[in-house]
C-alpha cells in the first residue's frame, strides 16, 4: 500500500473476493484468538485490528474493516487506517473548535469593517486560528508518519490472514 503525502489522514482502500463474508470473519476472529501481536475484535460485519496495549502511542493506528456481499457480486472488504477513535474525536473536536472560533473571528471582523472600528483584533486572531489550523494539520501528518510502520504491520496480519483463506 503506497501512503501518499495528499491530504489523507486517514487511507482507505477496497478489495474484492470470491470467499463468502462469514468465512472471512470467522478467520479474522480466529487470528485474533491465536495472536500476541494483534487485538481483533469483531461487530457484526465490521473487524478492528489494533496492537497490544502495551506497544501502542498516542498515535497508533488501527485498521477497520467492513465485509460485506452484496447478491451474486464478490465480497467486498473496505478498509480503513486511522488513530483510535478517541484521538480522531480529540483531534476532530479541536479542527470543530478553530473552524468555529475563526468563523466568529470573521464576523467581528465585518462587522468592524462596516462600522468603521479598528479590525486590528480581529484580523490577527484569524491569521492565529488560521496558523492553529496549519499546526494540527502538520500534527496530524506527524502523527500519519509516526504510525506508518504500524500500518504496514496491520497491512501484512491483513494479507497474512487472506492469504491462508485462498
Amino acid at each position: 500500500m503506497e501512503l501518499s503525502n495528499d491530504i489523507v489522514l486517514r487511507p482507505r482502500f477496497k478489495l474484492e473476493c470470491a470467499i463468502l463474508p462469514e468465512t472471512i470473519l470467522r478467520a479474522y476472529e480466529n487470528a485474533g484468538a491465536i495472536s500476541r501481536d494483534f487485538l481483533v475484535h469483531r461487530s457484526d460485519d465490521h473487524i478492528f485490528i489494533s496492537l497490544p496495549k502495551k506497544e501502542q502511542h498516542f498515535w497508533s493506528p488501527q485498521l477497520h474493516l467492513e465485509i460485506y456481499k452484496i447478491e451474486t457480486q464478490p465480497t467486498v472488504i473496505r478498509g480503513l487506517y486511522g488513530p483510535s477513535p478517541t484521538v480522531w474525536t480529540l483531534f476532530m473536536f479541536f479542527h470543530f473548535i478553530v473552524f468555529i472560533l475563526f468563523m466568529a473571528s470573521a464576523v467581528w471582523l465585518y462587522t468592524n469593517i462596516t462600522l468603521t472600528l479598528s479590525y486590528t483584533f480581529p484580523l490577527v486572531g484569524m491569521i492565529l486560528l488560521f496558523l492553529v489550523w496549519i499546526g494540527l494539520y502538520i500534527a496530524g501528518s506527524i502523527g500519519k508518519k509516526t504510525g506508518k510502520t504500524e500500518m504496514y504491520k496491520l497491512q501484512s496480519f491483513l494479507y497474512s490472514v487472506l492469504n491462508k483463506l485462498l
